[in-house]
């Protein structure tokens, strides 16, 4: 989704050394947020499901199909949204969306606080999650464990505040952490992290900028469709953008963002052609999932389904 898409931008505009306009990287933030909330409604959704609770996944996955919306209005398309290019976004935010995406982030809370007098203290959530999965600080260190399931084990460590990038450092928000590791913890880590990211949210609508959405190379950004049936050299840009792709010098980056389920990184090597010598994703779930012995001790088979649920695993990641 956006995040996926961002990293991918963000870690070539290191190799080309492309300095992304302001505007471009509000909304990045922006939309980058509404994929973390995205992603946690989809998340604990199906966590209490798979424990026996239907309602919560329902409420969470309205919310879930208006941010789709949002998506679908800013780019065309609901999932993959091919948004986020490197030197920028591929258009600007369409009229009257912002105001939308206001008034969808001021009555949210209040849809978080129905989920949590339903889930948050209900005793057969709470037998399901509390002490279940637990893990230390040192466990988690030792596994490459990033994200919420690591923030349950008391260690605050988010990328967003650790290494801002984009405008992170421009904003205010709290890190939520656990104290128990468990699969409660981790719960209540990611309803906490639904209200910060309204928080970023918010700001953003605040401080977003006028100006360019993407640079203006035509080397890196493609040229306005106008510019391609009067110019001749806009439309030779075109051509080999899309045919040959970026033209990157030799060098090599790690580059990683907080993304919502951890720490998504790559590390990219450059050789001077248009095609990576070597490009090395590192997805958080393959590591939670590798770490399944360390959170199952001293559990029940049964905890397997609350446990495996609050990895918020996508099995593209770990299929390696």
């Amino acid at each position: 989704m956006m995040t996926n898409e961002e990293v991918y931008s963000m870690a070539t505009e290191k190799l080309l050394n492309i300095d992304v306009p302001l505007r471009a990287k509000y909304i990045r933030v922006l939309f980058a947020e509404i994929t973390r909330v995205l992603n946690h409604c989809m998340a604990i959704g199906t966590h209490v499901m798979d424990v026996g609770g239907l309602t919560p996944f329902l409420y969470l996955f309205e919310e879930r199909e208006r941010l789709m919306e949002f998506y679908e209005r800013v780019c065309g398309a609901r999932m993959h949204s091919a948004y986020v290019r490197p030197g920028g976004v591929a258009q600007d935010i369409p009229r009257g969306l912002l105001q939308d995406i206001y008034d969808w982030a001021t009555q949210f809370p209040d849809r978080l606080d129905e989920v949590e007098e339903m889930v948050t203290s209900n005793r057969i959530w709470l037998a399901r999650t509390v002490d279940v999965g637990s893990i230390t600080s040192q466990e988690a260190l030792d596994w490459g464990i990033t994200g919420p399931m690591l923030r349950s084990t008391g260690i605050r460590y988010d990328i967003r505040k650790s290494a801002p990038y984009e405008v992170y450092d421009r904003l205010e928000f709290d890190i939520p952490i656990g104290t128990k590791g468990d699969v409660f913890d981790r719960y209540l880590i990611r309803m906490e992290e639904m209200r910060q990211s309204v928080r970023i949210i918010k700001q953003c609508l605040d401080q977003i900028p006028e100006g360019p959405h993407k640079v203006d190379d035509w080397k890196v950004a493609p040229p306005p469709r106008d510019a391609m049936k009067q110019n001749m050299e806009a439309l030779i840009h075109h051509f080999k953008l899309f045919s040959e792709g970026y033209n990157v010098p030799p060098g090599e980056t790690y580059t990683a963002i907080e993304a919502p389920k951890g720490e998504m990184g790559i590390f990219m090597v450059a050789d001077g052609s248009t095609r990576p010598y070597k490009c090395h994703i590192r997805a958080p779930g393959y590591y939670h999932l590798g770490a399944i012995n360390a959170f199952m001790k001293n559990a029940l088979l049964a905890d397997v389904v609350a446990v495996i649920g609050t990895m918020d695993l996508v099995f593209g990641e770990v299929d390696r």
